[in-house]
């Protein structure tokens, strides 16, 4: 029974005075009070375990970044000295970081798009075929993102092997060597990182497709909308929060490939040709001994990172989603 109901039947009885009675006072809703130190005591165990995995490794990876720091130092041969800024001016003014960093946005970029073409283009086919079928096309997927990487690597260069590799022969290529050239070694990097990273697109696409409403797929369908125009209009819409997940997910992933770059390629590929920002921090770090470039290259890719991930977010909230 309403504040209101009570009143109205208080004024009907005979003798009731005509003066309104107050409703009784609604006592602030527990969601309406402050939190206080509750939820962060909850989370206190994990943010310890970040600041010890995450925030720390970050500090120290800065630190070196700003010393003179090579094997000399490791040693003990030499006390360490701070140099500023200038094992980043020494690498900002190597023209190999450049074009380094170029084939890595550009090698990034490609996967990025391949992966998240096949990964929409699959997990709409999930929809549409029967459940014996979809079942099939999880697990091998599911499978193929369940391989480590150094794995999934080495079967991929024996796949290629232009000596024993099966590809060869069914494509008629006899000894071509896909590791020889610097174009062909990336494609062939591209489709092993696809095959590795396209499951997981697919999957959270496709969990995103079943929670959309039958009604609103079915209702387009009756105007008339191709399957091309239902994904565009309305599907992709709706799914922009999860599109924006895979996307940062599959930039950070793909930006900083290490294992199979340095794997199929051996660490690089001829003269350097398939180098990336990852194999080639690690040549400066540890072929090298220089442990302070390293760590400059892995701030510069830091920094893209953080970057990038926010820029999308922010073109993401201009056009009114709210993450």
């Amino acid at each position: 029974m309403t504040a209101n109901t009570t009143v109205r039947k208080a004024a009907e009885r005979p003798g009731a005075s005509t003066e309104a009675v107050p409703p009784p006072r609604r006592r602030p809703a527990a969601s309406a009070r402050r939190p206080g130190w509750t939820p962060w005591l909850y989370l206190l165990p994990a943010l310890v375990m970040l600041g010890a995995l995450l925030v720390y490794p970050i500090y120290q990876l800065g630190l070196i970044s700003f010393l003179e720091y090579t094997q000399a130092q490791v040693s003990g041969g030499e006390p360490t000295t701070f140099q500023g800024f200038g094992n980043y001016a020494t690498l900002f003014g190597d023209g190999q970081f450049w074009q380094v960093l170029l084939a890595t946005v550009l090698f990034a970029t490609a996967c990025v798009l391949a992966t998240l073409f096949v990964g929409c283009a699959l997990a709409v086919l999930l929809t549409r075929i029967r459940a014996l079928p979809r079942l099939a096309l999880m697990m091998a997927a599911l499978g193929a993102w369940a391989t480590p990487a150094i794995t999934g690597s080495t079967v991929w260069v024996f796949l290629f092997d232009p000596d024993f590799g099966p590809v060869n022969r069914v494509l008629g290529l006899g000894d071509f060597s896909w590791t020889y050239g610097r174009y062909s070694a990336f494609a062939l990097v591209l489709l092993e990182v696809l095959w590795c990273s396209f499951p997981f697109v697919m999957v959270t696409v496709y969990a995103g497709i079943r929670a959309i409403p039958g009604e609103v797929l079915e209702a387009a369908s009756l105007d008339g909308a191709s399957q091309w125009r239902i994904w565009r209009s309305v599907m992709a819409p709706m799914l922009r929060p999860i599109l924006v997940v895979v996307t940062i997910q599959s930039v950070i992933w793909d930006f900083k490939v290490f294992t199979q770059i340095y794997v199929m390629t051996n660490g690089g590929g001829i003269a350097g040709q398939n180098l990336v920002l990852n194999v080639y921090a690690y040549q400066k770090a540890f072929a090298s001994s220089q442990y302070s470039l390293g760590s400059a290259i892995g701030v510069v890719m830091l920094v893209i990172l953080l970057a990038v991930t926010l820029v999308y977010l922010r073109l993401m909230r201009r056009q009114g989603e709210e993450l």
